[in-house]
C-alpha cells in the first residue's frame, strides 16, 4: 500500500474542462480499491459547491515571494476518496477555471503557483504522502518548490514526485518577469530547468524536477519524444526517456455503459443489440433528421472543433463526405472557422447533416449510442476517451492512428488511417461504409468492440506498481 496525494487543477464531478477531470475523478477510487491510500487536492473554484463539505484547516499558509495568500482548506468525500479544496477567493472565486470564454486569466501563473504551494502545505499539515502525483502544468510547480526552495525541509524528505502529462500542447508559458511573482530565483531560469526560448515554462519544471514522468498512453509516450509531437520539449523528454511511462487512461463504465445509461431511449448489450436501433431512431429525431434515414450509416462526432482534433481534415473533404450515402451528426464547439464549416454543411444538406454547438452531456451519450460509427481524425491524441466509449456502445470508431487512438482501436474493432490528410480520412470512411454493407460482419465487429475492457482497473494496477517502485526507491535511499 502506498500513500499518495494527487495534485490537479480539476476533477469530476467538481470541476471539468477536459479529460484531466475524468482521470482525477476516476483513478483515485480504483487505486483505493487496490489498497492504496489516496487523496486529491484541487482549487475551490466558484462553481465548486461546499455544501456537505467540512472545513479542515482555517488558515492554510500560502506564501509566494513577498505575498501571502491566506486560504482555507475544505474536504469532501467522493467514491470513498477525500478531496481537499484550496479555498482562496482572491485567486479562484471566478467564473471560469482558467479564464473567460475568450482567453486565459493574466495571473494564471500566480494562481497555480499559489495552488502548488498550498498543496505542499496540505502535505505538511494534513496529509503527508509517500508519493505526490502532479498533473499537467497547473501542478508542475509543486515538485519545483520541493526541490529548490524547500529542498532542506525535513517535511518533504523521502517524498517522491510523479508528474503526468495529459497534453503536451499546453505548457504554462509566461514571461521571465513572472519568476518574482511566483517566488522563484533566477537561478532556475536556464535551458536545463525552466527557461524555454526566452520564456518561463512551468510544465518543463515538472519534467525536470520530478522523479518519474508518465503520460496517458504508450504510443503518446513515444510520440512526445519526437520533434513532430514534442512541442519543443522532445529533447528534455528523450533525456528522461528511461523514467517515462505510458499508462493508458481508462473509461469510466459506471457512467458510460449502454446497459445502464439513463440518457438512452433504450438500453442494450452485446448479448442483445435490439435497443441500439431504437437509440438511432431517437438520435435522428433529436436532430430533426428524417426517420427513413435509419437505414443509412450514421456517423457521430463529439469533440472540440480544433485543429488538434483534425477538423481541418474534415473541412477539406466535407463536400465529398456529404455525397456519400451517410448521415452525419456533430456536437461540440471551438474555432469559429470550423463551427461555420459545420453550419454551412448542415445548411447545404439539411436532410443528412446536423450539428449542435456547446457542451451537452445527455446528447453526447445519445450520439454514442445512436451512431453506427464515430469519427476521431485527430492530429494528435494523447489518449482519447470517446473511442473507448464508442467501442463499449457498439459504435465502430474511425480514427487516425495516433496516441491512444492507435493503442485502443485495431482492425478487428474499427478503422484507422495514418497519413494526416483529408483523402486518407475519406478513404477510411469509405472502407467503413463498405464494411457496413455486410450486416453480419458489421455486427461481429460491433460485438468484438463491446467486449473490450478499457476500464480503469488495468491502468490503476500499473500506477499502483509505479507508486510502489517510487516509494521503495525512496525508502532504499533513506536506508542507505
Amino acid at each position: 500500500m502506498t500513500k499518495v496525494l494527487m495534485v490537479a487543477s480539476e476533477a469530476k464531478p467538481f470541476a471539468k474542462t477536459g479529460g484531466l477531470a475524468d482521470v482525477v475523478g476516476s483513478l483515485p477510487a480504483e487505486l483505493a480499491a487496490l489498497g492504496d491510500e489516496v487523496a486529491v487536492v484541487m482549487p475551490r473554484y466558484r462553481a465548486v459547491k461546499l455544501e456537505g463539505a467540512q472545513r479542515v484547516y482555517d488558515v492554510l499558509p500560502v506564501r509566494l515571494g513577498p505575498r501571502n495568500y491566506p486560504a482555507e482548506l475544505w474536504m469532501a468525500t467522493e467514491r470513498g476518496v477525500p478531496f481537499y479544496f484550496v479555498n482562496c477567493p482572491e485567486l479562484f472565486d471566478r467564473d471560469g477555471l482558467y479564464g473567460p470564454p475568450d482567453g486565459d486569466y493574466p495571473d494564471n501563473a500566480v494562481r497555480f503557483a499559489a495552488f502548488s504551494r498550498a498543496a505542499l502545505s496540505v502535505m505538511r499539515f494534513v496529509f503527508r504522502p509517500q508519493v505526490v502525483h502532479c498533473h499537467d502544468w497547473q501542478a508542475a510547480l509543486a515538485p519545483v518548490y520541493m526541490r529548490t526552495l524547500l529542498q532542506r525541509d525535513p517535511t518533504f524528505l523521502g517524498i517522491r514526485c510523479l508528474f503526468t502529462i495529459h497534453n503536451l500542447g499546453y505548457q504554462g508559458l509566461f514571461p521571465k518577469e513572472t519568476l518574482a511573482d511566483i517566488g522563484l530565483d533566477e537561478s532556475v531560469f536556464d535551458p536545463d530547468h525552466l527557461e524555454f526560448f526566452g520564456r518561463l515554462n512551468l510544465l518543463k519544471g515538472g519534467l525536470v524536477y520530478s522523479d518519474w514522468l508518465s503520460t496517458v498512453s504508450p504510443t503518446y509516450a513515444r510520440e512526445i519524444q519526437t520533434p513532430d509531437y514534442g512541442f519543443g520539449l522532445d529533447g528534455v523528454l528523450r533525456a528522461r526517456g528511461d523514467r517515462l511511462s505510458g499508462i493508458l487512461n481508462g473509461a469510466d463504465y459506471q457512467e458510460w455503459n449502454p446497459e445502464t445509461d439513463p440518457f438512452l431511449a433504450a438500453r442494450y448489450s452485446a448479448a442483445d443489440l435490439s435497443g441500439k436501433k431504437e437509440c438511432k431512431r431517437d438520435l435522428l429525431a433529436e436532430f430533426g433528421l428524417p426517420a427513413e434515414d435509419i437505414s443509412r450509416p450514421l456517423i457521430g462526432i463529439v469533440s472540440r472543433f480544433t485543429s488538434q482534433k483534425g477538423f481541418d481534415l474534415v473541412t477539406q473533404v466535407a463536400e465529398e463526405l456529404s455525397r456519400e450515402n451517410l448521415v452525419l451528426v456533430a456536437l461540440g464547439s471551438g474555432r469559429e472557422e470550423y463551427e461555420q464549416a459545420f453550419r454551412d454543411l448542415a445548411a447545404a444538406h439539411p436532410r443528412t447533416v446536423a450539428v449542435r454547438f456547446g457542451y451537452n452531456n445527455p446528447l453526447a451519450h445519445k450520439i454514442e449510442a445512436g451512431s453506427d460509427m464515430f469519427l476521431m481524425p485527430s492530429h494528435y491524441e494523447p489518449c482519447g476517451l470517446n473511442q473507448m466509449y464508442s467501442l463499449r456502445y457498439g459504435t465502430v470508431p474511425i480514427v487516425r492512428a495516433t496516441g491512444g487512438l492507435d493503442d485502443t482501436v485495431d482492425e478487428s474493432t474499427g478503422f484507422k488511417f495514418t497519413d494526416y490528410s483529408g483523402q486518407a480520412l475519406l478513404a477510411a470512411v469509405r472502407e467503413a461504409l463498405a464494411a457496413y454493407a455486410d450486416p453480419e460482419g458489421w455486427t461481429a465487429m460491433m460485438i468484438r468492440g463491446m467486449r473490450k475492457d478499457f476500464s480503469w482497473k488495468a491502468s490503476a494496477k500499473q500506477y499502483s506498481a509505479l507508486y510502489r517502485q517510487l516509494s521503495g526507491a525512496a525508502a532504499a535511499g533513506l536506508a542507505a
